[in-house]
């Protein structure tokens, strides 16, 4: 496959990297074979677990380009303090009564503002992404306010509009170099090549400094629960018995993910991950979702809650340490001579991953005319190119309305479903008209502004684009219509897929008649259904991406329409 770049290359700002305690030097383990001209997958990078500059890695802020444009009243708040003033019995009767009319005015204002934006937000005024201060395209400066005409001729019109700007271009693939240069820790930390023997990605890393210390004690993930947290606690018990000393040096073994379910958000990810796990030769993280590739790494844990401390590598990395002790005592095992192989796979499942590249702006400014130079499928490919993913989809239609069900506060109901598809639908038109069909998809603030998540639902942009680096064989693209109605149907092609063994029929049952996860509210499903104008809307809007979608994967049952037959499963 060709490489190319994009001609206007964007500003990169890399990652910070620990700077390394000891010069490098190659081991020797039976079975493992590194990068070219070593004995061993990566043994010349070494790192201490007591190193400060780890630990200022962990707490170094993400970098931001910020414009200095002027800023409003909700942007900055200045406070200024007065010198000291003697005490007296006044100024104890005075401060109070000054704070509790500031503390008024303030509440009031803030009122009124809530007030003006939930329900006048005609101006389009938005909140700018916290991790894409520099947006690409500022909607703000769009000619365009929101339309109250609902209209069955207005709305086709509006509809009209975004399908006639329909198109799927090729994207262009980023250099590699360009991809290291952006990430230079995680690609110093993760090999090129893995462990031969071992089905799933794993490689010896080598220790340096007081292996006695907790080897856990900087991730920023053992404190995301309290399942977590019992996680690492359990680690940290069996760590030190894990580790494999060889020449007078201590090696730990890392793994990364066999497979990916990589969406999409309700659309029975969490269902097919419950299943998975039962295979005996499954295994997965006791954190379903991680979303170390599009939001943690970034230092971005929700959207709207601004920026963190970013999580480096070494903390996905940690997530898989229990199934690869367990893959490294079946390795040692068949060294001794035993038959038992070594062919447990590791499984994560984010649902963010097929479809949130929110963050890409971090890297570039305005060079890219709205297009993401690169995407989290390059990063992975780069890495690790002989990966394997899963999605699973189901009607864009009832997705949206699943998704606003779940995600929405109060209030909901099917009329402002109504309300927020159709405001949706004109931000996605007001987009079109002066950026591609990619930029608007991909682009944080558009998404960030739409009140529901229009964007989730066009699947053949993501699906093309992960195409545009993987094979066709290393992406198995199931619907949720069909999973609930033939699970064991399902079940079989997914484990086809990963090349797992066949298991006896009391397995199977278990794997398959389980109850199904993460299922509608009952609350939720009192609201009832959508309006049919609704429907009708968000069926037009899907169509054109629905159809090809579906010549894409050679299979009219992804058309979503009851009169169409599925084609010859293939993958």
């Amino acid at each position: 496959m060709k490489v190319q770049t994009h001609s206007a290359p964007c500003s990169v700002r890399p990652c910070p990297r620990p700077t390394p305690c000891l010069s490098g030097s190659e081991g020797s383990l039976p079975g493992a074979r590194g990068w070219p001209g070593g004995a061993m997958a990566h043994l010349h990078y070494k790192y201490s677990l007591l190193s400060s500059a780890a630990e200022e890695y962990h707490k170094r802020p993400l970098p931001l380009q910020l414009d200095y444009a002027p800023l409003g009243v909700f942007a900055v708040l200045e406070v200024q303090r007065e010198l000291q003033r003697p005490w007296t019995p006044m100024s104890c009767l005075r401060r109070p009564k000054v704070y509790s009319f500031i503390f008024g005015l303030t509440i009031i204002f803030f009122i009124m503002a809530s007030y003006v934006l939930s329900s006048e937000r005609k101006g389009l005024l938005l909140t700018p992404s916290p991790y894409h201060a520099d947006s690409s395209l500022n909607l703000g400066t769009l000619p365009f306010n929101f339309s109250s005409n609902k209209d069955h001729g207005h709305i086709t019109q509006v509809l009209h509009q975004i399908l006639s700007k329909v198109e799927f271009s090729p994207r262009k693939l980023p250099d590699l170099r360009m991809l290291v240069h952006s990430e230079p820790h995680m690609f110093s930390v993760i090999p090129r090549h893995f462990l031969p023997d071992v089905k799933n990605p794993c490689w010896y890393e080598q220790l340096s400094g007081n292996v006695s210390a907790d080897p856990y004690r900087r991730n920023l993930y053992s404190l995301y629960s309290r399942q977590s947290r019992a996680t690492f606690q359990y680690l940290r018990s069996s760590f030190r018995k894990h580790l494999l000393f060889r020449d007078g040096k201590f090696f730990r073994i890392r793994c990364l993910p066999y497979f990916y379910i990589i969406g999409q958000p309700k659309c029975g990810t969490t269902d097919l991950y419950d299943r998975l796990r039962l295979h005996p030769d499954v295994r997965v993280t006791a954190l379903k979702e991680p979303h170390w590739w599009t939001r943690k790494r970034f230092g971005i844990i929700r959207p709207s809650d601004g920026l963190h401390a970013r999580y480096p590598v070494e903390d996905y990395l940690d997530l898989f340490d229990l199934p690869a002790h367990q893959i490294q005592d079946r390795l040692l095992a068949n060294s001794s001579g035993s038959s038992n192989q070594a062919n447990i796979i590791i499984g994560e499942a984010s649902a963010s991953t097929m479809w949130d590249n929110n963050a890409w702006a971090y890297f570039c400014d305005n060079a890219t005319e709205g297009e993401p130079p690169f995407l989290i499928q390059d990063f992975i490919h780069a890495l690790q190119p002989e990966a394997r993913f899963i999605a699973i989809l189901r009607d864009p239609v009832e997705r949206l309305y699943s998704d606003y069900l779940y995600f929405g506060m109060a209030n909901k109901s099917s009329e402002d479903f109504h309300e927020k598809v159709w405001e949706s639908v004109q931000l996605f038109d007001a987009c079109l008209q002066d950026f591609s069909m990619r930029a608007c998809v991909y682009n944080s603030s558009l998404n960030n502004a739409m009140s529901v998540r229009l964007h989730v639902g066009l699947y053949v942009v993501y699906v093309l684009d992960w195409l545009s680096v993987f094979g066709r064989d290393q992406l198995l693209v199931l619907r949720l219509e069909d999973h609930a109605a033939d699970r064991t149907l399902s079940m079989h092609r997914v484990f086809q897929f990963l090349s797992l063994r066949s298991l006896s029929e009391q397995k199977e049952a278990e794997i398959t008649k389980r109850p199904a996860s993460n299922t509608r509210r009952l609350s939720d499903k009192n609201l009832g259904p959508m309006l049919p104008l609704t429907r009708e809307i968000l069926s037009d809007f899907y169509g054109p991406f629905n159809r090809k979608l579906a010549a894409v994967l050679q299979d009219d049952s992804f058309l979503w329409d009851t009169h169409s037959k599925p084609a010859s499963r293939n993958g």
